[in-house]
């Protein structure tokens, strides 16, 4: 039997042929294999973003990207970079709370909000 003809499933590198898998199972085998995180801990920090940064700062801060140990940030004004940079060791604290997994840098971009300003002109502040 050819492989072509069907009756051989494809092998995975160094094992032997599981079967199909879940999306999610699939994707922490490859990302993780990179040195990336499990895609549970990625969902927890973007989808509980404001418990870890509080409802003010998550308003200006946004995660963009976990990989290799940095978590990226953008900003939507050079003073919330600023800010969020004082915060970092408390923020990554936060993010291995929530998330399971804790960086051990965090990168700060600051990228406008759509209009070309800030969201707000008030001075950064935490609750």
């Amino acid at each position: 039997m050819s492989p072509s003809s069907g009756g051989h499933r494809r092998r995975r590198r160094g094992g032997p042929d599981v079967g199909p898998q879940p999306l999610d199972d699939a994707l922490d085998d490859v990302v993780g294999r990179l040195g990336g995180p499990d895609s549970g801990s990625l969902t927890a920090i973007f989808s509980r973003w404001e418990d870890i940064a509080g409802p003010v700062l998550a308003s200006h801060v946004r995660p963009l990207h976990l990989q290799g140990g940095t978590l990226v940030v953008a900003v939507d004004h050079p003073a919330w970079a600023t800010q969020v940079r004082m915060l970092a060791a408390t923020l990554l604290a936060r993010v291995g709370e929530v998330g399971g997994t804790t960086p051990q840098r965090l990168e700060v971009t600051v990228r406008r909000s759509e209009g070309g300003g800030p969201r707000s002109t008030g001075a950064p502040h935490l609750d």
